[in-house]
């Protein structure tokens, strides 16, 4: 029998936090295809995995097809397992646990694949912007890396969505967040995400999650309700209706604050107001923010609701600036990692593949966090290339 390639110990040391997640099979084939996945030089397919791994004259193919199609493993407690390790290694003790939700679509073909459907992709060239795939709905961590001017997100919670009639991607999205809440009882939990993730599913969120959101134009907010009257009947649930986000920017006072978005420091004006947005969050008590750029001097350019009453208004723009990361994480996890190019069209096959590719994608952060070079890389590029002047810190290709 030809011998099998050996896992690198330091890699090594971080898959041992899934190894309660998988049987011992199960667990030897999951860390070859992880190095098969991290080296592989072609497309990323499941039998890709195995020749990047050096097994394709070792093992036959069903074996790797074998964990993605009938395993027993989840990948919500493989995410769950990793977003513990991230969290003791890159998230200060006592700190709240930030999480960044979006959804992007992992295109594919053939109407025999699961859960495929035409829906959204922003990615996509037309101005329909729609496409055929799977719908993925993505959960990351943001942790400050030390090499790193910006946050930078890591894959940790996935949900497929399953067209039409079924549970939506906010609901999908309140799914994943309670998940992590279930797993980290004593924590705060700061999620961001855009416009579309606003729906009255986001009633169901535990008391110490706040969600942060860019606020529709056309959004209705009201006052709080007003106190008791004492007399018979249903009390007040909120009050007077205060308007749209241009209601308030009209009659707003804005102060000048300097926030950090993006790695570079500006200078904004802002103001907040406490009120209810009562469609998605019913009585519970929200706050807007309304940005105004430089140069700006009426309306505003940016309105952003939040459920977080302690931080100041500059926080929670420079927690929304940190979104961005995830659509970095995306493109790397398309671009770079591979993830979506397997071509099975199993249920249980779909449900694993792109999560176990975006998972590997955390992997990599951290060994690279753990054992990269970032001074030496940075110094091989700049001398591979001299006339890339404006590389700073490693990207996610650099420590791939």
């Amino acid at each position: 029998m030809l011998p099998q390639p050996t896992v690198p110990t330091s890699l090594a040391t971080l898959l041992a936090a899934v190894r309660p997640c998988l049987t011992a099979p199960s667990y030897r084939t999951f860390c070859q295809l992880v190095c098969g996945l991290i080296v592989a030089g072609g497309r990323r397919t499941v039998t890709g995995m195995l020749t990047g791994a050096g097994l394709a004259r070792v093992w036959h193919h069903s074996r790797a097809h074998h964990l993605f199609a009938y395993a027993r493993w989840s990948p919500d407690r493989l995410g769950l397992a990793l977003l513990q390790l991230v969290a003791a290694r890159l998230v200060p003790a006592g700190q709240p646990i930030e999480l960044v939700i979006d959804d992007t679509l992992f295109r594919r073909r053939g109407r025999r694949v699961h859960a495929a459907y035409w829906t959204h992709d922003g990615s996509a060239a037309d101005r329909r912007k729609i496409g055929y795939g799977n719908r993925w709905v993505i959960c990351c961590v943001l942790v400050r890396l030390p090499f790193c001017s910006r946050p930078v997100a890591l894959p940790v919670g996935f949900r497929l969505w399953r067209g039409k009639g079924t549970t939506t991607p906010v609901q999908l999205a309140v799914e994943l967040v309670q998940l992590v809440a279930e797993a980290f009882p004593e924590r705060r939990i700061d999620v961001v995400a855009d416009a579309a993730y606003s729906s009255p599913a986001l009633r169901a969120l535990p008391e110490p999650v706040s969600w942060t959101l860019r606020l529709r134009r056309n959004a209705r907010l009201d006052a709080l309700a007003p106190p008791r009257t004492g007399r018979r009947g249903r009390p007040r649930l909120r009050g007077d209706r205060l308007g749209t986000p241009a209601d308030l920017a009209a009659t707003a006072t804005f102060t000048g604050v300097e926030v950090l978005r993006y790695g570079v420091g500006q200078q904004i004006t802002v103001t907040a107001v406490t009120c209810l947005w009562y469609e998605p969050f019913h009585t519970r008590t929200c706050r807007v923010v309304l940005i105004r750029e430089t140069g700006t001097t009426t309306g505003y350019d940016l309105a952003l609701l939040t459920t977080d009453l302690d931080s100041p208004p500059a926080a929670i723009v420079e927690r929304y600036a940190a979104r961005w990361s995830i659509e970095v994480a995306i493109f790397d996890a398309k671009q770079i990692t591979g993830a979506g190019q397997a071509r099975n069209r199993l249920r249980t096959a779909v449900e694993r593949t792109v999560p176990f590719a975006l998972l590997v994608q955390t992997l990599v952060v951290l060994w690279y966090t753990d054992h990269g070079d970032p001074a030496g890389d940075l110094a091989a590029i700049r001398a591979a290339a001299p006339w890339y002047t404006t590389k700073a810190e490693p990207s996610y290709a650099d420590m791939h």
